[in-house]
């Protein structure tokens, strides 16, 4: 049995999926952009896209019943990895105790021509 978690304080799906599911206690948040939540647009800078694109997942996370320190594993999808450099800092401000494992590549393209696009696994509750 699965559980989708949707919530307005993310960006909506441009997709025939969710925005993310929970499963036996786990949760997958399906890959966040840096959009803007009000208005669904998408900043120019890496900057502000790491950080629309952490806030996003923070806000599924949150809606699942979970918490970011509770995040086992998170992957980031870069346009170009020069950007590294700036995302860790502004990652790192996220997780700045214990944070999850962690895997960054780069790709060729992301949708609505991102500069960033992070996923995470968490878990919900420890009482199971």
């Amino acid at each position: 049995m699965k559980t989708v978690v949707n919530t307005k304080l993310a960006p909506g799906v441009i997709g025939p999926y969710s925005q993310g599911v929970v499963h036996r206690n786990i949760l997958y948040v399906s890959g966040q952009l840096g959009v803007v939540l009000i208005d669904g647009t998408m900043p120019e800078s890496i900057e502000d896209q790491t950080k629309n694109a952490l806030y996003n997942m923070k806000s599924i996370v949150e809606a699942s019943g979970s918490r970011l320190d509770r995040c086992l594993k998170v992957t980031i999808f870069l346009a170009d990895m020069d950007d590294f450099p700036v995302v860790n800092k502004i990652y790192e401000r996220f997780f700045p105790e214990n944070p999850p494992a962690r895997e960054c590549v780069e790709v060729s393209v992301l949708p609505k021509n991102g500069k960033i696009e992070i996923s995470a696994v968490a878990y919900v509750r420890d009482d199971i």
